[in-house]
């Protein structure tokens, strides 16, 4: 079986410290480092941050963050998860991750997005009913970046580009890039047109149900004659030492923030049971290293992913759980996961 690669995500949720107060955003931030730092001396393969423009949230600009990580980390891949390419300039996404792939010595990734939330938009002037132009595209713009070489182009949401060298280089000669995917079959058919990785945001539900974009995506390359690369996907989840205490510890907070969200976008207040079943048969990963690896492993054996990474925070668990987390993930799950996809 291929190498599986294993990594974290985080919005950079503000936590409580041990008293149950919030710390700062400040704080929130440096805590992420710390964290990030943590999963790079376990062996972690990768940490992915999310941009957002919302109080729940400390990470606005992840490749900021990330190269804070990247002089303090020596292995552990850096990406964005995601950046929202549709609100931001493709040219300035490209300088700033080269410049992250540069501090890190090559290990810099950026994820890009149309985004869930839609916050970007207005803070940078942008109209929400360009959603799908914009990022279509500014993608396309970013496609050709990453030849590293003078770029011509045109296109309706942006200046034209006439053989513009951007800078800096990486010294690879390719900066790593994923497309972050929600669920829309026309996302993954684009992503393997431009022969790019795929990366599947699984949610909620039963994770086999993507089975058929992980299909479409190859069937869609081998029509393109593009490659098409192992999957990765990111999941909700938490790890604490005992089943009962990661649910405790995950789910009041979690409750919180998933409410005052689907307030907005027209949900029902979540109900302690749909949060249980969502646990025993969808695709919140929550419990004991034992029980968090063996789900795991039976959605990678599933699906046929290359990589897993962990969304560790949802809401604002305190800080001494969440590095237990990062700890339990880098020091049991991932070896576990690893022996039972070998047996």
């Amino acid at each position: 079986m291929p190498e599986i690669l294993f990594g974290l995500d985080t919005f950079g949720d503000v936590p409580e410290d041990d008293s149950g107060t919030s710390i700062s955003y400040a704080a929130a931030i440096r805590q992420v480092v710390d964290e990030a730092v943590l999963a790079d001396e376990l062996g972690v393969d990768a940490i992915a941050l999310g941009e957002h423009h919302r109080p729940e949230y400390s990470v606005s600009t992840p490749e900021t963050v990330l190269a804070g990580i990247a002089t303090r980390t020596s292995r552990i891949r850096l990406g964005s998860g995601v950046t929202v390419l549709s609100s931001d300039d493709p040219v300035r996404v490209f300088q700033r991750f080269a410049t992250v792939d540069a501090l890190s010595h090559g290990r810099a990734e950026v994820i890009l997005g149309r985004g869930s939330f839609t916050e970007s938009f207005p803070l940078f002037g942008y109209d929400l009913s360009d959603y799908d132009a914009l990022f279509e595209e500014k993608l396309d713009l970013f496609v050709k970046l990453l030849d590293e070489q003078p770029v011509t182009w045109s296109g309706t949401m942006r200046a034209p580009l006439e053989q513009a060298d951007v800078f800096p280089k990486t010294e690879s000669g390719r900066l790593a890039t994923w497309v972050g995917v929600g669920g829309s079959p026309q996302s993954v058919v684009r992503t393997a047109r431009h022969g790019l990785p795929l990366m599947l945001a699984i949610i909620g539900g039963q994770p086999d149900r993507f089975a058929p974009y992980l299909d479409l995506y190859r069937r869609a390359a081998d029509q393109f004659g593009t490659t098409a690369h192992p999957v990765g996907m990111h999941s909700p989840g938490f790890i604490a030492d005992t089943d009962q205490e990661a649910k405790e510890v995950f789910w009041p907070h979690y409750r919180v923030i998933r409410d005052r969200i689907g307030a907005m976008r027209g949900w029902p207040p979540i109900r302690r049971a749909e949060f249980d079943a969502e646990i025993e048969h969808g695709s919140l990963y929550i419990g004991s290293p034992e029980t968090v690896a063996r789900k795991i492993a039976r959605t990678i054996n599933a699906l046929g992913v290359g990589r897993f990474d962990l969304i560790y925070t949802a809401g604002a668990q305190p800080v001494s759980a969440r590095l237990r987390a990062v700890e339990l993930y880098g020091t049991k799950v991932i070896p576990m996961v690893r022996d039972i996809l070998a047996n």
